[in-house]
């Protein structure tokens, strides 16, 4: 008894000690490497950091299932080191674009532009998103598209479902321009849902090395 008591004793001790050691990962600090080659030095921000970000106009963004959009976010707060040093100040620009992933659409990182504007290649990805909305002909348009940035091929599918002049308008003022491709008369159709806030953190797949 006494044996076991001190067995559990020191597993909870080791846990406890590499808890202590690894490293948590949540948006906001970095786990950054400072090195040193000769008269340079760099940082690294590792692989697995997290990034958040959002979408500076829209609330929400809306693209077909099978649709690639190119999309620019911005970093919505610092990333700092452990010590609070801003490794990527908020208002930075991520630029790339989200396309289709596993049965929904997923934000693939290509460029980071500092507020300097120095430009970084970025690997970076949002997890997949599933979240779908099922728009039906007759249904009121305002509260789908309120807020949004749609995408053309999405646009197009819309304004064919509710066939209302008012709705192409809103469509056209997003910025998204014409609907592409033909678009043949239906009563239904399904668009993914995306939330740049809570959907589109940012994990890095590789080592992000700042100049």
């Amino acid at each position: 008894m006494i044996i076991w008591r001190s067995g559990t004793a020191l597993m909870m001790a080791v846990a406890l000690s590499a808890s202590a050691i690894a490293p948590l990962a949540f948006p906001g600090t970095a786990a950054a490497q400072f090195q040193r080659e000769g008269d340079r030095s760099r940082t690294v921000i590792p692989e697995g950091t997290l990034i958040s970000v959002r979408h500076r106009e829209a609330d929400k963004i809306i693209v077909a299932p099978d649709e690639t959009l190119p999309v620019t976010l911005t970093v919505d707060r610092d990333l700092t080191s452990s010590l609070g040093t801003v490794l990527i100040p908020r208002g930075s620009e991520v630029i790339g674009q989200l396309q289709p992933a596993d049965g929904g659409s997923q934000f693939v990182a290509d460029e980071l532009i500092l507020p300097s504007g120095t430009s970084l290649p970025l690997d970076a990805v949002s997890k997949t998103v599933t979240q779908t909305e099922e728009i039906h002909r007759g249904n009121r348009s305002e509260g789908i598209v309120k807020g949004a940035l749609i995408g053309a091929v999405a646009a197009s599918v819309l304004s064919e479902i509710f066939g209302d002049i008012q709705l192409l308008e809103v469509l056209l003022g997003a910025g998204v321009g014409g609907a592409a491709g033909a678009v043949l008369s239906r009563d239904t159709a399904e668009v993914v849902v995306i939330y740049p806030e809570t959907d589109l953190t940012l994990t890095l797949q590789s080592d992000l090395v700042l100049r």
